[in-house]
């Protein structure tokens, strides 16, 4: 396989995920994986969380695309693009683990930005945690952020239709 079918690869899987993890965080972690989730939107001082249990999720996807691609694993049957499937997973993996509990959530570090699109991920992501519960919300990607003026319309549209119960003090 060449480099650039391989780069190729790599790139269109990290965007795929944001789609992926999109889907994962409103559908199931909102949805019927809310006890995992929970305890992300509330408050508390412990180191981790239930929801981080997702991470492993995410991991076991990356092994498992390595594993369909290693030859040493696989024999003859090892599908090549598995790899670097694995490595886009992998990619996506460092970069929400960076920008998610790094830079919004602080977990790993301390930096407020000041301007620019990071701003834009942390105004979008304390819009996200605005809401009281699993119901309604916004903004549930973690690499691509909305513009926030628009996101909390979006929630004062779902708060005046009785399907989310916001926060007023998070909506600053």
């Amino acid at each position: 396989m060449s480099t650039l079918a391989a780069l190729s690869i790599i790139i269109a899987t990290f965007l795929i995920m944001e789609g992926v993890a999109w889907s994962a965080h409103k559908y199931i972690m909102h949805g019927w994986g809310w006890g995992w989730h929970r305890d992300h939107h509330e408050r508390h001082d412990r180191l981790l969380e239930k929801n981080d249990l997702y991470a492993l999720v995410g991991a076991a996807m990356s092994i498992s695309a390595f594993v369909i691609g290693s030859p040493m694993i696989m024999g003859a049957n090892a599908w090549a693009p598995g790899t670097f499937i694995g490595l886009g997973i992998l990619a996506y993996g460092v970069v929400y683990s960076l920008i998610h509990d790094g830079l919004i959530h602080q977990r790993y570090f301390r930096y407020v930005p000041k301007r620019g699109y990071a701003k834009r991920l942390v105004q979008a992501h304390k819009l996200h945690h605005a809401t009281v519960g699993k119901e309604g919300g916004v903004s549930f990607g973690f690499v691509f952020a909305r513009d926030p003026a628009a996101l909390k319309r979006d929630l004062a549209e779902q708060r005046k239709a009785g399907i989310a119960v916001v926060r007023e003090a998070d909506l600053g």
